[in-house]
Parts: structure tokens; sequence; C-alpha cells
């Protein structure tokens, strides 16, 4: 009866730590599945802000400015005007 109760001990052990093991092995799942979750909606976040920034490089474009590179302002020119024919100029 000894015997039995001493290998019915040892077995109650294993399982103990087998059944911390898993434990522990679940924590980390979870721990890994929040981490993932959290980039999921940073990489969201980010392609939001990525669409926005295109958008706002289009809108932005149609806009030129008249600066040199070193920050001096460049010499105002007029815009083209488009001539129109004169009345008295034969076509």
């Amino acid at each position: 009866v000894t015997d039995v109760i001493g290998e019915i001990t040892a077995a109650t052990a294993e399982q103990r730590s087998g059944i911390g093991s898993v434990n522990t092995a679940v924590g980390n799942l979870d721990q890994m599945t929040q981490q993932n979750a959290a980039l999921v909606e940073q990489s969201a976040a980010a392609e939001s802000l990525r669409d926005q920034a295109r958008r706002l490089t289009q809108a932005v474009a149609a806009f030129r400015l008249d600066v040199a590179t070193d920050g001096a302002d460049l010499p105002a020119q007029p815009p083209a005007v488009p001539r129109r024919p004169s009345a008295a100029a034969p076509s």
C-alpha cells in the first residue's frame, strides 16, 4: 500500500508540473495574441496615416512656390498671359 501511495504521489507531482507548464504556455500564447492584436491596430493606423499623407501630398501638389533651395526668394515672375491677336492685324 505504501508503494502504491508513493507512486500516486509521484504521478500527482508530475501532473502538477505538467499542468504548470501548460498554464505557462497558455499565458505566453495569450500575451503573444495580445501583442499581435496591438500590432494589427498599429498597422491599420499607420496605413490610414499613409493614405492621409498621400492625399495631402496630392492636394498640396496643386500649389507651386517660387522659393530657391537655399531659402532665398526667387524673383517674382508675372504669370504668362496669352496674347490676343489685335484687330488691326490681318489673319
